[in-house]
């Protein structure tokens, strides 16, 4: 059966934006927090790829630690040997970070480069990097804007202890709920799953994928501010939690 015009207008936009979404879904790493050797660290990488967080330190513009009442603690991150480990007064119930990635511009050899529009003029794309990440150790935390987090996934409800079972997220940008914005349940072990996207009121529902280590993950897309340097912002931010396993 031949399909309309309309039809068929419609089902390329579809390949069109599931290009999109693929493409800037594989063009960049995130930062998240998991526990190493039983300390949190903060993790540099994609999926599996857990790379030098040590180096990049210098480029967290912030960290923010909280107790249980959302009171914030005074913590930092610092290096112990290869791992960049959370450092904080008193025990921490949250922790979040800021990182500025700054800008870089892909050739059109594939490659990456720590360079502006102006001085690739002939990139592929350049881009302005940001990235945000939130770490809870409470499943029923009422999570509250945080500063820095200009990108914040903050879920709906309690998480529910036990995966496979549906969890409701609403992404906020600079404090709003955000349309378009694109979600992966599992950044770590399904880095290049196709991505749920936020309808207007910002949320999305997905089950939660694993019983321990869950790293959601939200890329949000915005217009250049410095369209001589950079053509569009990049904004990418996780929330990381642990479902408890059943005792040994």
């Amino acid at each position: 059966m031949m399909k309309s015009k309309a039809g068929l207008r419609g089902f390329v936009a579809v390949l069109v934006i599931a290009g999109l979404v693929q493409s800037s879904v594989a063009s960049a790493h995130a930062i998240w927090f998991a526990q190493r050797s039983k300390q949190l660290a903060m993790i540099y990488g994609v999926g599996a790829d857990d790379l030098d967080a040590v180096k990049r330190l210098p480029l967290v513009t912030k960290v923010s630690g909280f107790d249980g009442g959302w009171q914030e603690v005074a913590t930092s991150i610092k290096a112990n040997g290869p791992i960049a480990i959370v450092d904080s007064d008193a025990p921490v119930n949250a922790v979040a970070a800021v990182m500025d990635y700054g800008v870089w511009a892909k050739g059109k050899d594939g490659e990456w480069y720590k360079k502006g529009r102006d001085e690739m003029p002939d990139a592929v794309l350049a881009e302005r990097n940001y990235k945000y990440a939130v770490h809870i150790g409470s499943l029923t935390a009422k999570i509250p804007l945080i500063e820095g987090q200009n990108l914040q996934i903050v879920p709906v409800g309690d998480i529910p202890a036990e995966h496979g079972k549906p969890v409701t997220f609403q992404v906020l940008f600079k404090g709003k709920p955000t349309a378009g914005v694109q979600v992966l349940h599992d950044y770590v072990n399904d880095p290049d799953q196709v991505p749920q996207v936020t309808g207007a009121d910002g949320k999305v529902t997905m089950d939660v994928r694993n019983q321990g280590l869950n790293v959601v993950a939200a890329i949000y897309v915005g217009p250049s501010d410095n369209a001589t340097k950079y053509d569009r912002v990049e904004h990418r931010s996780t929330l990381s939690f642990t479902l408890p396993h059943q005792p040994e």
